[in-house]
């Protein structure tokens, strides 16, 4: 299986010719979207779904799209191409098993409405938690790509959440709001505080899952 990193919470998922892609936002490259066959969404928020560029992509290739049944509301003319997934369901996409978990976005503030968000785990290995900190408790993960920074979580609740799951590795999501230097403070704490198994992959690097 080969993963490719996107921007902000994007992740490429390359494996036994199918190209499943996980939260292709606006904040992410349109290229990740290339040749795509299922489309994974966690939630409606645009640096997760990016409609028009789903829409264009759409019309040079047809694609199948997964994600809360919220989402039909904003997808415009690509609802009725929407598969409704319900936490703890499992389902086949792009030709990977796929299972999801949660199914809330995790507290902003008690002023912002909380969205519904899925967790994704692909072929028993790989973790995209989307916009929460659900941490699976029927099996252990090998891949988990960690959100590092965001309106809802701080340091000590992503570093508290990547020891509960315990994962061999860990890959930095939802990246795409910070500069060079809050990316090299946080990199640090993350490499220093997890044994060197966690690493911030630069947009567009590939690695074997």
């Amino acid at each position: 299986m080969r993963l490719t990193k996107y921007g902000h919470s994007c992740v490429r998922v390359e494996h036994d010719g199918g190209v499943l892609v996980i939260d292709p936002g606006v904040v992410s490259e349109r290229e990740a979207l290339d040749g795509v066959d299922a489309v994974l969404i966690t939630h409606e928020h645009p640096d997760h779904v990016h409609v028009e560029a789903l829409t264009a992509q759409h019309e040079r290739r047809p694609f199948t799209v997964h994600g809360p049944a919220s989402l039909a509301s904003m997808l415009d003319g690509l609802a009725d191409l929407l598969e409704p997934v319900e936490p703890g369901s499992g389902f086949t996409a792009a030709g990977i098993p796929v299972r999801a978990y949660g199914g809330r976005h995790a507290v902003i503030h008690p002023d912002i409405p909380v969205v519904d968000n899925l967790a994704y785990l692909v072929d028993d290995r790989v973790y995209h938690p989307g916009d929460s900190l659900v941490v699976p408790d029927d099996i252990q993960i090998d891949t988990l790509f960690l959100p590092i920074h965001a309106p809802w979580t701080k340091f000590s609740e992503s570093l508290d959440f990547l020891r509960a799951v315990g994962p061999r590795r860990a890959y930095a999501l939802h990246d795409g709001y910070l500069n060079e230097n809050g990316l090299s403070v946080l990199n640090g704490n993350f490499s220093r505080l997890f044994e060197g198994k966690y690493r911030r992959l630069e947009p567009g690097t590939r690695v074997d899952a």
